[in-house]
């Protein structure tokens, strides 16, 4: 017989039906929220899901991933209950005419990984009462520990966000990594660690800044997300080596993040180079 999910009173589940409930609402972007016990990968749900025709906003909710994949097919690995694994489906380059949305076009969308990270940000610190920061393109640091990950895949016209958050992770249950330390929000002392109002907290954020974005058609500095991105990114200002996907490595100090997105790198001998991806170590 499986083991009730109240057994642990420290990691309640979470309540589609609250969340459907709260979030779900006349007007909003998310119109459907599934919580699901288990599953390999969110990702790969909600890619299937647009493969099938689902509508934006689609959002799926795992209490616990056994195959969930970061950026280079890291495996993200949680606890059941500890973190907030979840996946939502997106469709910017499709026309909204209730909102009043034109498409936006294609070179935008890799804004849609950094919006989760300013809106997962603002979440962690207005509930768990915690300093935050970003790391170019993708994760969420606790002090210099990662304590999220995003990881946002293109499916035809729809492109999924995954997120992974570790909230009540204990020190003895994180993973060991090659690169930053693992690090939850219970790790760095957060006030709160109660996923419900983290959730809700992020998908409102994280809907308002893409209606933002949308209704300016993907012009992250025209709706604002460039400048809160910046203010938020702790990669500027950092000497940084940033590995390459074709291979190969770009060492320099991040001076900036574009109008695309694209992390600005002045090298050695004082020259400028864009990069749009890579895995971004923080020399110092």
């Amino acid at each position: 017989m499986a083991s009730s999910p109240y057994t642990n009173l420290d990691r309640p589940p979470l309540s589609a039906r609250a969340l459907q409930r709260a979030l779900v609402v006349p007007g909003g972007m998310w119109h459907r929220v599934d919580v699901v016990g288990e599953t390999g990968s969110t990702n790969a749900d909600v890619s299937q899901a647009a493969r099938d025709g689902a509508a934006e906003g689609l959002v799926i909710v795992a209490e616990q991933q056994v195959a969930g994949r970061g950026r280079r097919d890291r495996q993200w690995v949680s606890p059941p209950r500890a973190g907030l694994t979840l996946s939502v489906l997106l469709r910017p380059g499709v026309a909204d005419a209730d909102r009043g949305w034109n498409p936006a076009p294609q070179r935008t969308w890799g804004w849609l990984p950094l919006l989760a990270g300013v809106a997962l940000a603002e979440a962690v610190q207005r509930v768990a009462e915690i300093d935050a920061s970003l790391k170019w393109p993708n994760d969420l640091l606790v002090g210099e520990g990662k304590a999220a990950g995003i990881l946002a895949e293109v499916a035809g016209d729809a492109v999924v966000v995954g997120i992974g958050l570790n909230v009540s992770t204990r020190a003895e249950e994180l993973p060991e990594t090659t690169g930053l330390p693992a690090t939850s929000l219970r790790v760095a002392g957060a006030e709160v660690t109660d996923r419900d109002p983290l959730l809700r907290a992020l998908l409102r954020g994280f809907a308002r800044w893409y209606g933002g974005w949308r209704e300016t058609g993907g012009d992250a500095e025209l709706c604002g997300l460039l400048g809160a991105y910046r203010r938020g990114c702790a990669t500027l200002g950092r000497d940084v080596r940033v590995l390459l996907p074709e291979g190969g490595a770009l060492t320099g100090a991040a001076t900036s993040v574009d109008g695309d997105g694209q992390l600005v790198i002045r090298t050695a001998d004082g020259a400028e180079r864009r990069v749009s991806a890579g895995d971004v170590l923080h020399v110092r």
